[in-house]
């Protein structure tokens, strides 16, 4: 069931993201037209596009982590007894949900003291754009809890625990081969 709903976030997440970046491509693009050609512009069209930029940012956030596609390494991972492995992977995550722990208050005293504050175009609170923070947080704890649980319940295979996703291992069969060259096939990982 958890799963679903995290499975529907990167979904959901992955269109807002392609809206938000369409919206922003024409704000930016309409504006310089409307600034070289028509000696105009739209006023909250640079303000606006920052907001989408930083909300976009940590949607992808979510969904790079839901995907396993955040930069990492394995060099030492690869080497350990799958102890070793197990014991780092609820280290890392243990570390984890402290960092969201972090962010998360760390955004709310943010949108708490900007509640009262207006941004100097669209005039609306600034608190919106801490909550992207506070969204990344939340979400964020929820897919490391789900992963942790996976784990201690036994639903987790081994081949998981190194939660690094090489370029030749990219989820969805993201970009084909090279033409002339054969198609990489995912490492199996002991």
């Amino acid at each position: 069931m958890i799963q679903k709903f995290i499975d529907l976030i990167a979904r959901a997440f992955g269109l807002l993201m392609v809206a938000c970046l369409g919206l922003m491509v024409l704000m930016v693009f309409g504006n310089v037209v409307l600034r070289y050609g028509f000696n105009s512009s739209i006023t909250m069209s640079e303000e606006l596009s920052r907001w989408l930029f930083v909300w976009m940012t940590f949607l992808g956030a979510v969904v790079g982590l839901i995907q396993h596609a955040h930069l990492g390494t394995d060099a030492l991972l690869s080497r350990l007894p799958p102890l070793g492995r197990k014991v780092c992977f609820v280290l890392a995550h243990g570390l984890m949900l402290a960092m969201c722990w972090f962010m998360f208050d760390g955004a709310r005293q943010q949108a708490l003291i900007n509640l009262q504050s207006t941004s100097a175009v669209m005039e609306v609170s600034m608190a919106w754009l801490y909550s992207a923070g506070l969204l990344f947080s939340v979400l964020a704890a929820l897919v490391i809890a789900h992963e942790l649980w996976k784990f201690f319940t036994g639903q987790l295979p081994d081949t998981e625990l190194i939660g690094v996703v090489g370029s030749d291992d990219m989820p969805h069969g993201l970009g084909p081969a090279a033409p002339g060259t054969p198609a990489v096939q995912p490492k199996e990982r002991a």
